[in-house]
């Protein structure tokens, strides 16, 4: 009999949990049901006290993990994965039970990150933008969080916190300086870091640098040709720089102003032979994506005003761009450019005031704000066909005649109000989390003469709507280290500016796009159920969910043809879809098992999905299938090692790409990783991590949707091999 692998974790972990002493305690990682979370309601709880699965990674985590980048972030959380393509781009975005791209919030210090928009073969901006070196803890909210984080927090919330002077400095402490070096074996990748901390009476600082580069992510492909054919990956070479810098004044003990400037930016070289032909001799392409921000906040604790007891407020700018640019030599000689620019200013203001209220029995504690934004968009494609004998170039590259605008150049708006009540009934035992968010925002496009030029006799339209996201949290306290908790939570991603103005008509080919101001807000309705339990020996969290979704926005929607005979395609609300599940993480310490076994812990985690498309009635592709994580871990005093396993079922709910056209369905896998560390020295530590032990052949879903099963290349979608990396850390 085979035992599957959620069976096996729960099987393993539960019942042990279940018979430990029912207080808690300081063992097993210290119970990471004790970590904090500032995401969850917007205010600092322990994760036992949310009624929500979060996620809290921390600085060491990362370092021990040897995280790299935003899907090595996620290698061990099931029900969370990160979307990646084969042949440029690389990783996307993630996807938190089933939704991704854009329908997932992630923010930098309460700062939301740039959208992701893609279209044709030769533009594609992602989300990927934040050196994981310059952040102290990751924080994933699993479900719709738009109560309060408003649109977008459709599937949930990332949120990356960055590194402060306080996070080095002691008491006693006047300054740090810490380095990093490491090495990563899938990309051949070296990285360098330096972080420098310092504190007087009322100032303090922080700098934090790092430096990155490295090669193509490897693959199990083994054809190195060029060619459709070819399995290796694209030849790449990639370089990174980050900064960070934050300037903390204190000018009274219940006062901070911190200002912070954050910068990150990649570039990627790639020479993609998969796209060789007899039409396109070579293509190569240089990406760029540069992110960077400039931010004050201020924090005033103890104000005892009627309406707080303390206050926080951000005012910030961000600047995000993606420059794209391909060269291509046709097979009959003519040379193509193309380039792809995407760029983002957001302006933002945030405000967050809490106040502590009796009322008779009940303890409240009382959390609301209001945000202001400006989101300004500006996208544009654009190219030249150059002929080397003549040296004539022409903006006319099928089927464009460039320049384009994919939608004409937009700014959004937004203003939000948010209310949320902790209460506290009688000893404590209960806890009820009512809140409230309403956002307004509005899209005023900008045709110019490119947009006009490109989309003749198209009107575009303006769009203004209202937004309002309930949620109902519970948490008791059964006793005997149990708890349960349950929520009800609602989910909105108001109507992308791409899809209310399609910029997409092409007279020569046939085919025009309409504007749509009727589209409505994408919504969701979330029920969680949830079991905890800490104790002396370990902990444990099941959870149980139910996530409804309606009028999913879908983009070129084809209408039918117009009087002059154009194909007619227009974005609108149509699809509703289903998605449920059940998570389960827990740790044991061994020691309960026996005295021998001090030191040695074993964890568990793992996730089950089902959804479906309710309106065609297909599975959804977006949907994981059921992985789970197990590890056992040795801890000495200067020292441990972990061996980690990692295991996912054979994705077996699949709509076919077309009638006729089965997609692939990548096979169950298990793969090990084995994670050491050192503390060699005082100040100094060394962590290593042997991946992929086995070096087994797999292939992680969230890396081929739309692949067809029959397709002869699917070894291109394969993870790495056995690789190696390792990390060195020095501070004093």
């Amino acid at each position: 009999m085979r035992l599957h692998p959620l069976a096996l974790a729960t099987a393993l972990v539960f019942p042990a949990i279940a018979t430990a002493s029912p207080e808690p305690a300081a063992g097993v990682d210290a119970t990471t049901l004790d970590a904090v979370t500032v995401t969850a309601t917007r205010n600092e709880r322990a994760l036992a006290e949310v009624p929500a699965t979060v996620s809290v990674l921390t600085r060491e985590e990362l370092d021990r993990q040897l995280a790299r980048d935003i899907k090595d972030l996620v290698r061990y959380e099931p029900g969370v994965s990160v979307t990646s393509s084969f042949g440029r781009f690389g990783l996307g975005g993630f996807r938190i039970r089933g939704l991704d791209g854009n329908r997932v919030l992630i923010q930098t210090d309460g700062i939301p990150v740039s959208d992701a928009f893609s279209i044709g073969s030769f533009s594609n901006a992602n989300r990927n933008f934040v050196d994981l070196d310059t952040l102290k803890a990751v924080e994933i909210v699993r479900g719709p969080a738009s109560a309060l984080y408003g649109s977008d927090a459709l599937g949930g919330v990332v949120s990356f916190v960055t590194k402060d002077p306080e996070d080095y400095l002691g008491d006693d402490g006047d300054s740090h300086i810490g380095l990093k070096f490491g090495y990563q074996g899938d990309t051949r990748g070296l990285f360098t870091g330096a972080t420098g901390a310092w504190a007087g009476e009322r100032w303090s600082g922080l700098l934090a640098v790092g430096g990155r580069k490295g090669q193509e992510t490897d693959n199990m492909g083994e054809d190195g040709g060029v060619g459709a054919g070819r399995t290796r990956p694209n030849p790449q070479d990639s370089r990174g720089k980050s900064l960070l810098a934050k300037l903390v004044f204190d000018p009274a003990e219940d006062h901070r102003f911190r200002l912070t400037v954050e910068g990150n930016e990649d570039r990627v070289d790639t020479d993609v032979l998969t796209a060789v032909s007899a039409l396109t001799r070579s293509l190569s392409g240089e990406d760029l994506q540069t992110r960077a921000r400039l931010s004050l906040q201020h924090e005033w604790w103890g104000m005892r005003s009627p309406l707080m007891d303390s206050l926080e407020w951000q005012l910030y700018r961000q600047d995000s761009q993606t420059v794209q640019d391909t060269f291509e030599a046709r097979g009959n000689g003519t040379l193509r450019q193309r380039r792809f620019d995407f760029d983002q200013r957001l302006y933002g203001l945030e405000m967050v005031a809490r106040k502590a209220v009796e009322t008779g029995q009940l303890d409240h504690d009382l959390t609301w704000g209001l945000e202001l934004t400006r989101t300004e968009v500006r996208q544009k494609r654009d190219g030249l066909a150059i002929d080397p004998a003549t040296g004539i170039a022409t903006p006319v590259v099928p089927p464009d005649v460039f320049p384009v605008r994919d939608f004409p150049i937009s700014t959004v708006t937004g203003a939000a109000l948010f209310l949320q009540d902790e209460i506290r009934f009688g000893d404590g035992r209960l806890r009820l989390v009512p809140g409230l968010r309403i956002d307004r925002f509005e899209l005023d496009p900008e045709p110019d003469a490119i947009f006009d030029a490109d989309n003749p006799g198209i009107a575009v339209a303006g769009l203004s709507d209202t937004a309002v996201s309930p949620k109902l949290g519970l948490v008791r306290d059964l006793g005997a280290g149990w708890s349960l908790y349950a929520g009800y939570a609602h989910g909105f991603r108001a109507p992308p500016y791409s899809d209310v103005n399609l910029g997409f008509t092409n007279l020569a080919f046939g085919y025009t796009a309409i504007p749509n101001p009727d589209l409505k807000p994408e919504k969701s309705r979330g029920y969680e159920l949830g079991l905890r339990h800490r104790g002396d020996y370990g902990w444990l969290q099941l959870a149980a969910y139910r996530n409804d979704y309606e009028d999913f926005i879908e983009s070129l929607v084809f209408l039918g043809f117009n009087q002059q005979g154009l194909m007619v395609f227009q974005s609108r609300n149509l699809s509703r879809a289903r998605i449920q599940g059940a998570e389960f993480k827990a740790g044991l310490d061994l020691a309960l098992v026996s005295d021998a076994l001090e030191g040695w812990s074993l964890r568990a985690a793992a996730s089950w999905q089902h959804g479906d498309d309710r309106t065609s009635g297909e599975p959804l592709r977006s949907v994981d299938p059921a992985r789970a994580v197990l590890g056992l871990a040795y801890e000495a005093e200067l020292w441990g090692v972990e061996l980690v396993g990692n295991f996912a079922r054979r994705k077996d709910r699949l709509a076919d790409l077309s009638p006729g056209q089965p997609a692939f369905a990548p096979p169950g896998y298990g793969v090990l990783d084995l994670l050491a560390h050192w503390n060699f020295a005082p100040g100094a530590s060394l962590d290593i991590g042997l991946f992929n032990l086995t070096d087994r052949r797999y292939w992680d879903w969230a890396d081929v949707p739309g692949v067809a099963a029959d397709s002869p290349v699917l070894d291109r979608y394969t993870r790495p091999g056995r690789h190696a990396a390792l990390s060195l850390r020095l501070q004093w």
